[in-house]
């Protein structure tokens, strides 16, 4: 490529060279031409005899190296001044210069005597403006293939120079790159590459890299998808220092690193420094999304929220048989009956209600459950027979569940905690739930009617720690918040006070986020 790049530039330097040189020589043929004319026409007017005439244009042509020959020829075609002083008065039998359609003086190639030659005529003219004579100033083509020839070789000289030195500068280069290379060359070292990058790329683990400064050099797909949330989430030059700046410093392996991420994401890391000459120069992070590893333990189990509701079946049943025990104790054989025919009646078509409209089993679990809560409660707890849940929702199960589960808990906190507005004499407290999708949209709506929310804490009720109930509490809507926006689906919440609150949920097809 040197070696190519310096014939290239050397052959257009080489032709403008010569072509400059062709324009640069014409013209001193002329001027040469031009100024014999006048030296001649002023020492005739000034009556210098021949010879001073011949001393004074013998300087002329002296001082211009490059001109071959000068020859001045009179109107009777003797010559009156030759550089070769033996053909002075001698008769010019060349061709004659074509003033009339060339102009007063020109350059044209032409043979003579000694050879080609390259020549310049201009004319002499009389008092009255007629032409007395004629100038012709000449350089033996010879001359010119010789300075050419010249040019060509100082030419090739830098050429070789020039392919030497670059040549040698390149190997240097070269050998510096292919250390740095490791030994491999660069089409090998960038396949090398691919095939690593493809490789972390496929990694179900996050893996990030930082440099001595602690700035990302290196984010594979899995670990932006983790960091990613609601736009609140570090950018990657803080993230870098915040995650590795600590193995850089320490110099240490570190693993089961918890991390907090601004968009709620449960992420455990394991740090590795990157030790040259015994000192960290970088550090990499491995990240594992332990929301992963909670959903896959969740999937084994497979039967937590049956238990759960399980559990609180069983409590309502214990209190239902004690009903139960405390009518027969007073011998009111047939209330006991009746009680025992209603509540199995009311129990069994709302499971089969949850179980035919809800096709996910998680969230079936958890509805039961929260019904049999609400019977503890002393809360009626309404499913609307128009729910419908299919299986091609786009939201994960783990995310109903939690979601549908903590607006419930948040509206039997409300309807049963402390400062509500519920006596003794009001127990009418209901709740209601429904869930619907159709084609891949989903909506989720929960209202009861408790005490409401004050209109100044509307626009807080998200916020991660806020709640009027003590210290501690605030999380559950905050992570209902978060889930919402991280799946791109939105939240509306109507709220009276003495009236109740309701919440309506809705996620679109398409515009669910990575988290």
């Amino acid at each position: 490529m040197v070696i190519s790049l310096a014939l290239i530039l050397g052959t257009f330097g080489i032709y403008f060279s010569i072509h400059d040189g062709s324009v640069q020589r014409d013209l001193n043929l002329r001027n040469a031409a031009e100024s014999a004319a006048r030296m001649g026409q002023i020492l005739n007017d000034a009556g210098k005899t021949p010879e001073e005439m011949t001393a004074e244009l013998d300087g002329l042509k002296d001082s211009m190296e490059e001109i071959d020959a000068i020859s001045i020829v009179g109107s009777d075609n003797i010559r009156l001044y030759h550089s070769n002083h033996e053909l002075i008065g001698t008769v010019y039998d060349g061709t004659m210069p074509d003033f009339d359609n060339n102009g007063a003086c020109y350059v044209v190639n032409e043979e003579g005597p000694s050879g080609p030659q390259r020549r310049a005529y201009a004319v002499i003219e009389g008092e009255n403006g007629e032409a007395s004579g004629f100038v012709m100033t000449l350089m033996l083509m010879s001359s010119i293939k010789e300075r050419n020839l010249k040019v060509l070789l100082i030419f090739l000289g830098m050429i070789i120079l020039a392919s030497a030195a670059e040549f040698l500068i390149s190997m240097k280069i070269s050998k510096k790159v292919s250390e740095s290379l490791m030994g491999f060359e660069p089409d090998v070292f960038s396949a090398m590459y691919k095939v690593r990058d493809d490789i972390l790329e496929s990694l179900d683990e996050g893996v990030i890299a930082v440099d001595a400064d602690s700035e990302v050099i290196f984010m594979n797909k899995a670990a932006s998808e983790m960091i990613a949330g609601d736009g609140k989430q570090d950018s990657p030059e803080s993230l870098g220092s915040r995650l590795l700046s600590g193995a850089i410093g320490k110099g240490e392996k570190e693993v089961s690193i918890p991390v907090n991420l601004h968009n709620d994401v449960d992420i455990i890391m394991d740090r590795h420094p990157i030790i040259e000459e015994n000192r960290a120069v970088g550090a990499v992070g491995i990240l594992h999304d332990r929301t992963e590893y909670t959903r896959l333990a969740e999937d084994l189990a497979g039967t937590r929220f049956l238990v759960d509701s399980m559990r609180a079946n069983n409590h309502d049943f214990t209190n239902k048989l004690h009903v139960i025990m405390g009518l027969i104790q007073m011998e009111m054989y047939d209330e006991a009956l009746n009680y025992i025919q209603n509540i199995t009646i009311v129990q069994r078509e709302t499971i089969s209600k949850i179980m035919k409209r809800i096709s996910c089993p998680a969230l079936a679990a958890l509805l039961i459950g929260k019904n049999a809560r609400a019977s503890e409660l002393n809360v009626r707890f309404t499913f609307d027979e128009e729910s419908s849940l299919d299986t091609d929702v786009h939201i994960p199960d783990d995310v109903l569940v939690t979601i549908t589960g903590n607006l419930i808990d948040n509206a039997f906190d409300a309807m049963n905690g402390k400062g509500s507005e519920y006596t003794p004499e009001n127990l009418d407290k209901e709740l209601k739930v429904g869930i619907y999708s159709k084609g891949g949209d989903l909506e989720i709506k929960v209202e009861d009617n408790g005490p409401g929310i004050k209109a100044e804490n509307l626009e807080h009720v998200f916020e991660n720690g806020f709640s009027t109930k003590g210290d501690g509490r605030g999380i559950g809507l905050h992570q209902v918040y978060s889930l919402v926006k991280a799946y791109g689906g939105t939240i509306d919440i109507d709220s009276k006070e003495g009236k109740g609150t309701s919440f309506r949920l809705e996620f679109k097809e398409g515009k669910s986020k990575n988290v």
